[in-house]
C-alpha cells in the first residue's frame, strides 16, 4: 500500500509558516538579548538644572522628577527635557540623561530638540494673527491665496484644513515627497503634492494631513506678502521670547541640539537605540522640521492662553473642537488638539499638540488655560511616550496650585 504525501507546494507553505512561528519570537528573544540599556540605574540618569525651583514647587518638581526617570529607565530613553510654566512664569526647567549617548554629554534645559508636528500650533497662530488683522478669513477657499493648487472634486477652505477635516492624505513616513525633496517656499512643497485627489468631501470626516499644513504655510506667506518663516520670526518668535526655536537647517545644524535616535525594532526603544539619518526637512515648512526647547515652547503655550499674542476670541475660536457634517465632535480644534484631563480631582480642558517626527511623538506641549498651566516634554528619542509623562508632570503641578482662575 502506497503512503500518502502531502503535495510539495503544501510542504513549502507549511515549511514557510514554521519557519515564521520559530523566527519572529526568535528574533524578538535576539534583539531584547542584544540590545544596549542606556541607563541601568534610575537614580543615575544624570540631571542638570539653570536654578532650582521655588519652595512652593520643590515638592512638585521632585514629584516629576521620579516620573522623568522612571519613564526613561523603563522605556531605555536617551534624554528627556521638562518646562514647566505657571501664571506666565516659567517655574521648573530641567533636563535629564543623554543629549549625545556616545559623547555621554547630558541633556541640559538649553539642548534644542524637535518639535515633530507640534510645530503646527505656531502656523495655527500665525493664521490666528493674519485672521486678527483682516487679512484672511477661515472661510476662504485656498486658490484665494494659492491660486496655482488645483481644483478639487470639491471646494476646500482654510477652517477645513486647518481642522483636519479637508481629505488630504498624509504623508508616507517611508517614501516621503517632503522628505525626499528640498524646497526654498512652502509652494515648492504644495507642488509636490498638489495633484493628489481628496480622500473623502470635506467635512465629513477627520484625518491629519502633513500636507494640509505644509499648504496652510503657503496661504500665509501669500497673505502676510512675507517669507513664511520671516513672519514666524518677527511676528511670534522674537516678540514672545523664544530665542531657541528655528527651522532646522540639515545643513548647519546647531551645536546645541540633542542628537536624535530611533527604536533600532519593532517601534520600541527598549530594544535598543540607533542614531537617525539626517533629513532635509526645508519641505514641511509649518508642519514639521522646528528645534526648540520645552522653555520655549511653554513660553509660547502661556503667551496665547494669557492673550499675549492673539485677541483671547480668537484664541478660543482656534482651540474649540470641530464638527463633522454629521455632528460628530472631532477632538481637535484649529491646529490644536484638544481633550478633558482629570486635574487635581476636576475636570480641566486641555489643549495643546504631540510632535510626530520619524513616525511617533518626541515632543507634547500641554496646556490648560483654566488653570494658567503649561507643560513640555521633549526627547531625543521617537516612541517616547512624551503625551504620558507631560500629563503626569501637569497632575503634579496641579496638586499643589489653587483651583482654577475666576
Amino acid at each position: 500500500m502506497s503512503k500518502s504525501r502531502i503535495p510539495k507546494s503544501v510542504s513549502l507553505i507549511l515549511l514557510g509558516v514554521g519557519l515564521l512561528a520559530v523566527g519572529i519570537p526568535g528574533l524578538f528573544v535576539y534583539m531584547s538579548v542584544t540590545a544596549t540599556k542606556v541607563h541601568h540605574d534610575s537614580h543615575e540618569i544624570p540631571s542638570v538644572m539653570e536654578s532650582p525651583p521655588l519652595a512652593k514647587w520643590a515638592g512638585a518638581a521632585e514629584q516629576a522628577r521620579q516620573i522623568v526617570r522612571t519613564s526613561i529607565s523603563e522605556n531605555n530613553l536617551a534624554g528627556l527635557s521638562i518646562a514647566v510654566g505657571i501664571d506666565g512664569e516659567i517655574v521648573w526647567t530641567e533636563g535629564f540623561g543623554f543629549a549625545d549617548i556616545e559623547n555621554g554629554s547630558p541633556v541640559t534645559p538649553s539642548h534644542r530638540f524637535r518639535t515633530g508636528t507640534a510645530s503646527i500650533v505656531l502656523t495655527s497662530a500665525a493664521i490666528g494673527l493674519l485672521l486678527d488683522e483682516g487679512r484672511l478669513k477661515l472661510d476662504d477657499e485656498i486658490q484665494k491665496y494659492v491660486p496655482d493648487f488645483p481644483d478639487k472634486k470639491w471646494p476646500v477652505t482654510i477652517r477645513q484644513v486647518m481642522g483636519q477635516v479637508a481629505g488630504f492624505k498624509g504623508e508616507d513616513p517611508d517614501d516621503g515627497v517632503l522628505t525626499s525633496s528640498h524646497c526654498e517656499r512652502p509652494a515648492d512643497a504644495v507642488a509636490l503634492f498638489a495633484k493628489e485627489p481628496l480622500l473623502f468631501q470635506p467635512g465629513t470626516q477627520y484625518r491629519d494631513s502633513t500636507f494640509g499644513w505644509v499648504l496652510l504655510s503657503a496661504v500665509v506667506e501669500a497673505a502676510a506678502d512675507t517669507p513664511f518663516v520671516t513672519f514666524l520670526n518677527e511676528r511670534i518668535l522674537r516678540p514672545l521670547g523664544m530665542p531657541d526655536t528655528f527651522k532646522e537647517l540639515v545643513t548647519d545644524p546647531p551645536p546645541d541640539a540633542a542628537t536624535p535616535y530611533n527604536p533600532r525594532f519593532a517601534a520600541n526603544p527598549t530594544y535598543g537605540l540607533t542614531p537617525l539619518p539626517k533629513f532635509d526637512y526645508s519641505c514641511h515648512a509649518g508642519s514639521n522640521g522646528f528645534l526648540s526647547t520645552p522653555s520655549d515652547l511653554v513660553r509660547f503655550g502661556m503667551a496665547i492662553n494669557r492673550g499675549k499674542l492673539l485677541r483671547p476670541q480668537t484664541v478660543q475660536m482656534l482651540q474649540t473642537p470641530q464638527r463633522l457634517a454629521s455632528g460628530e465632535q472631532t477632538s481637535y480644534g484649529l491646529g490644536w488638539e484638544l481633550k478633558t484631563v482629570t486635574l487635581a480631582g476636576q475636570q480641566v480642558q486641555a489643549a495643546g499638540h504631540n510632535g510626530h517626527f520619524w513616525v511617533e511623538e518626541v515632543a507634547s506641549l500641554l496646556t490648560f488655560p483654566e488653570r494658567g498651566l503649561a507643560v513640555a516634554v521633549m526627547s531625543n528619542v521617537s516612541f517616547a511616550g512624551t503625551p504620558s509623562v507631560a500629563e503626569r508632570i501637569a497632575q503634579a503641578f496641579a496638586e499643589g496650585k489653587s483651583p482654577a482662575r475666576k
